[in-house]
């Protein structure tokens, strides 16, 4: 018996605002990875893609529509684990993104790299799902559950050869937000797949927990400024590979 969450629709919307902006900036410097003029360029690309989807296209929508969620109970989260699924996250798709950006392309890199990310992404979802503290135990309809990480394998392999293969802008911001469209159906399905049991004290690792209460607003925030300066640096940064061409 699935329990029924409500959603506030700001935080939701917000969820896929960042998605969609942490999507296009990872594809603005992830079709720069491959002819990166040296090893550091190319990894300091990878880095920064990486940081753009894993901790903004992804982390940041995962935790902002967690805070959109209504669980019927007051909800905290336990910091460790919670900084250890945004760390997951940018180094799920960090890797994929190193995969499949250097060297010659094939079909089983991509395919290797989207089944690692997609899984590290879920690996991700479900850590921060494990930090809720609240007077529940979570378990999951095991249908949904499986659908879920279907879902993120698939939407990380489709990710990763659209990183490589636009080259239009216009072509890169209409995958963005088909791409938000695609993580945030993975985290809605993870969402519908829980299964609560109410406890009488509250259930979560122990250590440093984070009030709910505005953060989804800050991580919104935050997020968004990190991504604009990682957009404003890789226009600086071809402007400047440019003129030195010139």
């Amino acid at each position: 018996m699935h329990n029924t969450i409500y959603y506030e629709p700001l935080l939701v919307a917000l969820s896929y605002v960042i998605s969609v902006l942490g999507s296009y900036t990872a594809l603005q410097l992830a079709i720069a990875i491959p002819q990166a003029r040296d090893r550091l360029s190319a990894l300091g690309l990878v880095l920064g893609a990486a940081v753009a989807l894993g901790g903004g296209a992804i982390w940041s929508m995962h935790f902002i529509a967690m805070n959109a969620a209504d669980m019927g109970m007051p909800v905290s989260y336990d910091a460790s684990l919670t900084f250890a699924s945004l760390l997951m996250a940018i180094a799920a798709s960090g890797l994929g993104l190193y995969i499949v950006g250097r060297g010659e392309g094939s079909a089983s890199k991509l395919l290797a790299a989207g089944v690692l990310t997609g899984l590290g992404v879920a690996l991700m979802h479900y850590t921060g799902m494990a930090a809720m503290i609240m007077k529940a135990t979570i378990s999951y309809d095991s249908t949904l559950f499986y659908a879920s990480l279907v879902i993120a394998v698939v939407a990380a392999t489709v990710a990763l050869w659209l990183a490589f293969n636009l080259r239009g802008n216009l072509q890169r911001f209409g995958s963005a937000i088909i791409m938000g469209i695609a993580v945030c159906g993975m985290h809605y399905t993870g969402m519908y797949a829980v299964q609560m049991k109410h406890t009488s004290e509250p259930v979560a690792a122990a250590g440093l927990s984070l009030p709910p209460a505005t953060m989804a607003h800050s991580v919104f925030v935050i997020s968004a400024v990190v991504l604009v300066l990682l957009l404003g640096f890789n226009a600086w940064k071809a402007q400047r590979a440019l003129a030195a061409d010139l």
